[in-house]
């Protein structure tokens, strides 16, 4: 551990990330790059957690736009749809030799244990990788606030934003803008007045208050994870005054 910035970690996962180049609603190869990565990470004896969105699944904010249904009720629909992503990603890991655990903020004790706090941060002391599913439990809360609580909660280091293949934040989506301009890093309260939109402001605000670094990063560029534990600087960083 000795010469890593952080000891403990949140990695954040978006479901579009999962869905690679969208041949598949959860691609192998990405899963297995995943795996990689955090099996590098906790060699070095990084303790990992993983909050995964479900978008690949389903987006409760599409499903109430198009097809009327309640907010809540296709929020919760949501919530679902990342436990069927922390699932596919839980065989992955053991699969890379990972021992790990899933748990959820909504009950369903038959595939996953119940989010506890106490019990998360025994599992990462024992050495296990803890994805945590279904989201905040509660609607109108999106997986990146959930991460950003997750991982307060637990005394992370670090929240690590991977943000389908976009290596940081930039001024305007880089994907349309070929003039965008990447932030190397950034406050708080500058990305909150900037009005960005690669995280919503309750997720910033919340890392505010706590005083919790967040990393915007290019998970598909092999060792970036490793770089950022062992002190390098990749993508953007959100945080606290230069």
């Amino acid at each position: 551990m000795a010469g890593l910035r952080y000891g403990r970690i949140v990695l954040k996962l978006s479901g579009e990330e999962l869905s690679g180049d969208g041949r598949f609603i959860v691609d192998p190869e990405v899963l297995r790059v995943v795996a990689r990565e955090v099996r590098a990470v906790h060699e070095l004896g990084v303790q990992v957690a993983l909050v995964v969105g479900g978008g690949n699944i389903v987006r409760g904010a599409e499903m109430s736009r198009l097809l009327g249904i309640d907010k809540v009720t296709a929020d919760y629909m949501g919530m679902l749809a990342t436990v069927i992503n922390a699932l596919a990603l839980q065989e992955v890991l053991e699969g890379h030799g990972l021992e790990t655990r899933v748990q959820t903020a909504i009950a369903m004790h038959q595939i996953a244990e119940p989010f506890i706090r106490r019990r998360a941060i025994r599992h990462l002391e024992k050495g296990r990788v803890v994805l945590f599913a279904a989201g905040t439990g509660s609607p109108y809360f999106t997986t990146d606030t959930t991460a950003a609580l997750r991982a307060i909660e637990i005394e992370a280091g670090a929240v690590l934003m991977a943000k389908n293949r976009v290596p940081g934040v930039f001024d305007k989506d880089p994907r349309v803008h070929r003039d965008a301009i990447m932030f190397d890093r950034l406050t708080y309260l500058e990305y909150i007045n900037r009005g960005l939109q690669v995280m919503d402001t309750t997720t910033v605000s919340l890392c505010m208050d706590n005083g919790l670094d967040i990393w915007v990063f290019n998970l598909q560029e092999p060792g970036n994870l490793e770089r950022i534990v062992r002190g390098e600087h990749v993508g953007t960083l959100i945080g606290g005054a230069p």
